[in-house]
């Protein structure tokens, strides 16, 4: 069994006031995987796509900053109006090893910056130790 720290995936999470529909058809054309906008309550607007895993964030992030910098007119104005933009980070944390470190470079933080996105990271537990906890 694998007892070591890994990059599980990004997911690009959305949210707006307005419908995403088009935004998400664009995305997921440029073969992303996602999920249909759902209305919240409240009358918003959220979405969350992630691609095929690739081995490490920086891959990931930089194939969706292509399509996103690439957007139609209209895509980008949905996109530009979102008031929640964020390439979410996802790790699973298992007891190997002592220290586990993945950075992104600097070009690609700008290129996460210029979109208005941010960049929230997600630790996950151990889904094996979950299951030995006692309740």
């Amino acid at each position: 069994m694998d007892n070591s720290i890994r990059y599980l995936n990004t997911d690009l999470d959305l949210r707006s006031t307005v419908d995403l529909g088009p935004l998400v058809f664009d995305l997921k054309a440029a073969r992303k995987v996602g999920y249909l906008p759902t209305r919240g309550n409240g009358g918003g607007w959220w979405a969350s796509l992630s691609m095929e895993k690739l081995d490490e964030p920086e891959k990931n992030i930089a194939n969706m900053l292509s399509v996103i910098e690439s957007l139609p007119a209209e895509s980008r104005n949905i996109w530009d109006a979102c008031f929640l933009r964020e390439f979410n980070i996802g790790y699973v944390c298992k007891g190997e090893p002592w220290s586990f470190s993945q950075g992104l470079s600097a070009a690609l933080i700008g290129r996460i910056a210029a979109v208005g996105a941010s960049l929230p990271i997600t630790l996950y537990p151990d889904p094996d130790e979950l299951y030995q906890i006692p309740f």
